[in-house]
């Protein structure tokens, strides 16, 4: 009688195939031992995005603009904080420079452009009503009256004469942010309507 050999099963070792370079195109050899392609994606530059964009460094001046303090104040919220202001800083101008005229002038400028930027965007048309009462409020301390109170009501309005430029041009500035403001919130207003306009539009009619 024959005999059949046997053979004993021999275990196929898998093919392994060799890593890719990174940033480019490696070629390794599958387990049918046919080459196989694999494409790697370059690593994004320095300097740029996760989309490949590149982004530069962001400026000091918008760094400090974005740390800047920003909030909304009501028409009397904002009232207040101007004419308080205001005083403050006039009692300090007497103090440390004897009532400088163009340093209170200055600094009214600052405070109306503040008001006006500060003020939320309900009450803007309050902004060119309150800073001449705050204007008149701090001339309180630099206005120099004497003799009662008829004395020091009649110093004030004389500062108020005098000093009639830098209280046109503060309520002007206060004026104009406003003016500018309002018109951006039409403008974001009527772009979210359209938009909603748009995506009503795009829904299927039952």
């Amino acid at each position: 009688m024959e005999q059949h050999r046997t053979r004993t099963p021999q275990r196929r070792q898998p093919s392994q195939v060799p890593p890719a370079p990174p940033g480019g195109l490696g070629e390794g050899t599958a387990a049918a031992g046919y080459p196989v392609t694999v494409a790697v994606a370059p690593a994004p530059a320095a300097g740029q995005g996760p989309t490949g964009a590149r982004t530069g460094p962001v400026a000091p001046v918008v760094l400090a603009l974005r740390r800047f303090p920003n909030p909304r104040l009501t028409g009397i919220g904002a009232g207040l904080f101007a004419a308080l202001t205001m005083f403050l800083l006039a009692c300090l101008d007497q103090l440390l420079l004897g009532g400088s005229e163009a340093v209170y002038g200055v600094l009214f400028l600052l405070v109306s452009a503040l008001t006006a930027y500060w003020v939320r965007p309900a009450d803007l048309v309050t902004a060119p009503i309150i800073v001449p009462i705050a204007f008149a409020v701090g001339v309180i301390p630099v206005a120099g009256g004497t003799g009662g109170f008829g004395g020091q009501a009649m110093a004030v309005v004389t500062a108020l004469a005098v000093h009639a430029g830098w209280l046109y041009g503060g309520t002007l500035v206060a004026g104009l942010i406003a003016s500018v403001r309002k018109i951006r919130q039409m403008r974001e207003r009527q772009r979210h309507l359209l938009r909603a306009d748009r995506v009503a539009a795009r829904r299927p009619r039952p």
